[in-house]
């Protein structure tokens, strides 16, 4: 695939994800309207580039991070409905598509960065005492920087 559409393609999401972490971070929401239509579209996206540029195998890659990460953040929020929220998990899938494409070693680290860096922002907290462990701490701006990192790093 052309590398002026994949760029154009981070670009936008970039932004998106930065729309995303300003609504979190003040309404600790990530609003279906946004994460939904951008996970369809980066569906199609995918798609096209699967028929257009002989990306099948990214395509099965993105599908199966958007699978895997979406559904172990099912996972945490079957088992801990105060911790993870309906946002995360949608927002997850999104992430798992995106980062998938990129390969299992993008999926793999910023999966990981987002609990890292979440859990270090939480022990700050903690420790400056502006927060105690049940204070509730949004989570998808962690998702959408270890994301960031996951691509950087692949």
């Amino acid at each position: 695939m052309d590398p002026v559409p994949v760029v154009l393609v981070h670009l936008v999401l970039l932004g998106i994800g930065a729309w995303l972490i300003v609504i979190d971070i003040g309404t600790h929401r990530l609003p279906d309207r946004i994460v939904l239509p951008t996970l369809a579209g980066a569906l199609l996206l995918a798609l096209a580039a699967a028929v257009l540029a002989g990306q099948g195998v990214r395509l099965l890659g993105a599908l199966w991070g958007m699978l895997l990460l979406g559904g172990f953040y099912a996972l945490l929020r079957l088992f801990s409905r105060e911790g993870m929220g309906g946002g995360d998990v949608k927002l997850a899938a999104l992430i798992g598509l995106v980062l998938g494409w990129h390969g299992w070693q993008a999926l793999l680290i910023g999966a990981a960065a987002a609990f890292v860096l979440g859990a270090v922002h939480a022990l700050g907290l903690i420790v400056l005492r502006r927060a105690t462990g049940a204070t509730h701490i949004a989570f998808g701006p962690w998702m959408i920087v270890g994301s960031a990192l996951g691509i950087a790093a692949a």
